[in-house]
């Protein structure tokens, strides 16, 4: 039996000792199934339940601010996206979050510029339910 040089990441020097054994394997990754495959897997997820311990759960970006971002990372322009969309209005009114995206512009922003979906297509906010009055008489007590 293999034993297996990991321990439980509690502090920000367990943190960046996981990381640094996490790196020499991005250059090299094992197979699946190996002993140090297996390393590896019990690494990311030991990383990754002390980021959601300490750090919490990433937010998605909005839909208009992914789309800025991606558009940044490309050196995209307006203009550009203006020819994905169809439309300049279209694209000035989405990056000032004016306008959703719509299913069919999700499709053609992800298929172009690899935006995951479910970031480019939210719910819309549930309006809350009115709370149902009871008839309970008059307000008024009764004389007894």
């Amino acid at each position: 039996m293999t034993v297996m040089d990991i321990r439980v990441i509690n502090t920000e020097q367990d943190y960046r000792w996981a990381m640094n054994e996490l790196d020499g394997y991005f250059e090299n990754e094992p197979e699946v199934g190996t002993p140090d495959g297996d390393r590896l897997t019990v690494l990311s997820i030991l990383v990754e339940d002390y980021e959601r311990r300490i750090v919490g759960p990433i937010q998605k970006p909005a839909p208009h601010e992914a789309v800025k971002m991606s558009m940044e990372f490309r050196g995209a322009t307006q203009a550009d996206l203006a020819k994905l969309l169809g439309s300049r209005p279209k694209a000035s009114e989405l990056l000032a979050g004016k306008r959703s995206i719509s299913a069919q512009q999700a499709v053609i922003l992800h298929e172009a510029w690899n935006i995951p979906l479910d970031v480019l297509i939210t719910r819309p906010a549930k309006k809350p339910r009115r709370a149902l009055k009871k008839a309970v008489g008059p307000s008024h007590p009764h004389p007894a």
